[in-house]
């Protein structure tokens, strides 16, 4: 029974935590001024869009903290019909119990008197007496002991499925509120002039390079599943930038990696941050195709290493799929996860 108490602290602890971390996903708006120039309105846009990016990654925290917390919750459920199973175990003990009616050593002393053919059978019975009482106290602890045991699992899975249910909703209008802010960065963006739009590009996602032959990438890879990724994110250039989508007709930037990496057989989380503490760090000068590299410190960006100093990535909010050169602004470090 110890370790399942010592469990069920832990669940207690991990909804606990996972719950504050969707609590806090968002925060403020970066409080600025009108621009009064059209450099200025640029600039804004651009500190918007790179605004966005973090919000991007935080929601995408909160979905996989969502996810941890409805685990929780199933596991909890599994615990809780476990110690009703226990407690079910111990049904026919209880009922021969009743049945034998050793419920009370003075009635069963004289019971065992009465039909002792003798001194030494007298002792006999009063010896398989007190085993049947110790074997019963036993089994009233044990007993008390799981039901205890299934109400507190219970009540931890009732507790955790709480937990879960409004980390959700929070989640769900955190979505809403990020949707909000995109779309008028959209509209933001799209009142810009031509050159304006492909300057605040450039400055969130790098300028658009022309993408190599694939085979050509393919044959560069450093093994047939870094072929594998670096073919299947190639095979999306030119699909639309799509805040939280993982494809197959849009995707974000770890969207693009995830849905890549699946054609390797690998599955990695839909989070630039977490996919940014998976496998091996890898320096500038050892990147190989189909490395992971990542953006900004904390990481709200990842795109995937195809060679020459080259990367294809999901890029940004009303952008295509595209390859760039991986020394673009903000450029944190790589990791190689085959």
């Amino acid at each position: 029974m110890q370790r399942n108490r010592t469990t069920s602290r832990r669940w207690a602890g991990a909804v606990l935590a996972a719950a504050a971390a969707v609590a806090v996903v968002l925060g403020p708006t970066t409080a600025t001024a009108a621009p009064t120039t059209a450099d200025e309105a640029a600039d804004l846009v651009a500190q918007t869009g790179q605004e966005l990016t973090q919000l991007d990654e935080q929601v995408h925290q909160a979905e996989l903290t969502v996810t941890e917390l409805q685990q929780a919750a199933a596991d909890a459920r599994v615990a809780a019909e476990a110690a009703d199973a226990e407690v079910a175990r111990f049904e026919p003990q209880l009922v021969a119990i009743v049945q034998t009616g050793f419920t009370s050593g003075s009635t069963s002393g004289v019971a065992a008197f009465l039909t002792s053919d003798s001194a030494e059978d007298f002792i006999q019975q009063m010896t398989t007496l007190d085993m049947i009482a110790e074997h019963t106290d036993s089994v009233l602890v044990a007993v008390s002991a799981a039901r205890e045991q299934a109400s507190a699992a219970r009540t931890q899975a009732e507790a955790a499925a709480a937990e879960a249910e409004a980390a959700l909703a929070t989640l769900q209008q955190q979505q809403a509120e990020v949707q909000a802010r995109v779309d008028q960065y959209e509209a933001d963006f799209a009142r810009l002039s031509a050159a304006e739009r492909a300057v605040v590009t450039t400055t969130l996602a790098g300028p658009v390079l022309e993408a190599p032959p694939v085979a050509q990438v393919v044959a560069r890879a450093p093994s047939e599943a870094a072929g594998a990724v670096v073919e299947a994110a190639l095979s999306q250039l030119g699909d639309p930038y799509v805040w939280g989508a993982s494809g197959p007709n849009g995707y974000d930037c770890s969207g693009l990696t995830q849905f890549a990496y699946a054609a390797a057989g690998v599955s990695l989380p839909h989070s630039s941050r977490a996919q940014a503490g998976m496998g091996v760090a890898v320096s500038r000068g050892e990147l190989q195709p189909g490395d992971i590299v990542y953006f900004y410190s904390p990481v709200s960006h990842v795109g995937i290493y195809i060679g020459n100093g080259q990367m294809v990535h999901a890029r940004t909010f009303g952008q295509p799929v595209a390859v760039t050169t991986v020394d673009m602004r903000g450029y944190a470090g790589a990791r190689r996860i085959l």
